[in-house]
C-alpha cells in the first residue's frame, strides 16, 4: 500500500496536479547516485556532495517558465538560510543534452545561486538517472535538416532532497512555498 501511495505522490508531483506539500520519501527512493558532466569538462558524482544536503531538480536551460521560477525559488530558500546555505547544494540536471552543454548549464544556474551546480550527460546517462528517480520528460527530436531550429521539451516538476549521507528524504512539487521548503530543509542542517 505504501508503495502505491508513494507512486501516486510521485506521479502527481510530475503532473503538477498535486496540492503543494512536502512528501517524505525515505525508503521509497534510492540514494543519491550519478556520474554526470559539470562545467569545465569535469565528471561529477554524488561523492562531490558528501556532507551536503542536496536539492535536485530536473529541467533545461532554455525552459521558458518552470525552470527559472524553480531556480529562483530555490535560490531564495538558500539565501534565507544565511550562513547555513553553505551546507546545501542545488543540482540542476538537464534533460536536454542536445542544447545544454555543461558550461551553458553552469552559466545558467550561476544567475540564480552560487551554491547551484549545472549537470548534464549523454542521452543514456540522463535517461538512466531520470528512471532512477521516476522523472518524466520528453524531447521533441530536432529536425536533422534544421538542427538549430527550436524544439519542445517537457518534464516533471519535482524537487528532490537528499541528506548529508545521500539518502532521499523528501520530494515536493515546484509549487511549494518558500516557508514550507525552509521548514522541511532546516531539520536536515547541522
Amino acid at each position: 500500500m505504501q508503495h502505491l501511495l508513494s507512486g501516486l505522490i510521485l506521479w502527481l508531483a510530475g503532473t503538477g496536479l498535486a496540492l503543494a506539500a512536502v512528501h517524505p520519501v525515505r525508503g521509497f527512493l534510492p540514494d543519491l547516485k550519478f556520474s554526470l558532466q559539470g562545467a569545465g569538462g569535469t565528471t561529477i558524482t554524488q561523492q562531490a556532495f558528501a556532507g551536503k544536503v542536496v536539492l535536485m531538480f530536473f529541467g533545461y536551460a532554455s525552459c521558458p517558465d518552470i525552470c527559472p521560477t524553480t531556480m529562483a525559488q530555490l535560490a531564495q530558500v538558500t539565501e534565507a538560510l544565511g550562513p547555513k546555505a553553505d551546507q546545501v547544494r542545488i543540482l540542476f540536471v538537464s534533460v536536454d543534452p542536445h542544447r545544454d552543454t555543461p558550461d551553458i548549464l553552469q552559466a545558467y544556474v550561476d544567475q540564480f545561486d552560487p551554491h547551484a551546480i549545472g549537470l548534464t550527460g549523454d542521452e543514456a546517462s540522463i535517461a538512466s538517472l531520470a528512471r532512477r528517480y521516476r522523472v518524466a520528460y520528453q524531447i521533441e527530436r530536432p529536425d536533422p535538416k534544421h538542427p538549430d531550429a527550436p524544439y519542445e521539451v517537457s518534464h516533471s516538476r519535482g524537487i528532490y532532497a537528499f541528506d548529508q549521507r545521500g539518502k532521499a528524504v523528501w520530494l515536493t512539487s515546484d509549487g511549494e512555498s518558500q516557508e514550507e521548503l525552509l521548514a522541511a530543509l532546516k531539520p536536515l542542517l547541522r
